[in-house]
């Protein structure tokens, strides 16, 4: 099943995503029972939002064997995860906008999400499974010269539309077992086994509640394989089969197109 939210009247709605129709649902199906069909939008032309607005944002930094080379630095030993902003998430086809001050590397990361569907502590390996609701997708834009300017993340990583998300969740997948493919107006710019993982999502969920109480709604973005550069102008795609495809423009700060 996919779900998304959409706007609708200038209200965010939840949908139950069908090929041609969305299905407008009268509560989140992250609440269980009690949900009704309360109208249809078309797909084509819908205003897509976030799929989820998180409860709490987590984000994995390194966690694919080539990034890490690439990087140059030693193999995470453990699951350990870090934060990000709900003020920099975008939905499917609206824009990234580049801030008219940011100068040198500005990137886009492939990035599979889990959402989590119920609340969890001191999770087991397959209680950790069973609390994954579905997955969707993202990109993790970064500045790159903030980042290193900064002590933390908040503007590299956490400016407004910085993290992509979308199109929808979807809870029918093998998540693990797919393939991510970042393309760049069109054009395939890294591809990469979506499993291949130094840590999965479910070793990372065991870690969290074991400190921390996991709640629906929550996300876990789990890191890239690669990275590629971004300008305005360019149209950046994320795919990953048996998921769906986050496609949203890049515009400067201060220009419509």
């Amino acid at each position: 099943m996919r779900y998304a939210r959409v706007a609708v009247g200038g209200q965010a709605v939840w949908g139950r995503v069908g090929e041609r129709d969305i299905e407008l649902l009268s509560g989140s199906p992250l609440e269980g029972t009690g949900i009704d069909v309360v109208g249809t939008v078309p797909r084509e032309g819908a205003h897509w939002l976030p799929p989820v607005v998180p409860p709490v944002f987590y984000a994995v930094g390194l966690n694919y064997p080539r990034h890490i080379a690439h990087a140059g630095v030693p193999t995470p030993e453990r699951p350990e995860v870090g934060y990000r902003a709900n003020n920099a998430l975008t939905g499917h086809l609206t824009p990234i906008v580049k801030p008219a001050e940011v100068t040198g590397r500005f990137e886009a990361e492939p990035e599979l999400v889990a959402v989590i569907g119920r609340t969890l502590r001191h999770a087991t390996h397959d209680q950790a499974r069973k609390a994954v609701f579905g997955w969707t997708v993202g990109n993790d834009i970064s500045a790159r010269t903030w980042q290193h300017q900064d002590r933390t993340l908040w503007r590299g990583k956490n400016s407004d539309t910085f993290k992509p998300m979308g199109p929808w969740i979807e809870t029918d997948v093998d998540a693990l077992a797919q393939t991510t493919t970042l393309r760049v107006n069109g054009v395939t710019r890294a591809e990469f086994a979506t499993g291949d993982m130094v840590f999965d999502p479910y070793d990372y969920i065991v870690e969290i509640t074991r400190h921390i109480t996991l709640h629906p709604g929550d996300v876990l973005w789990m890191g890239a394989e690669s990275v590629c550069p971004l300008e305005p102008g360019d149209t950046v795609e994320v795919g990953i089969s048996g998921i769906g495809t986050l496609s949203n423009p890049v515009h400067l700060e201060g220009n419509d197109s």
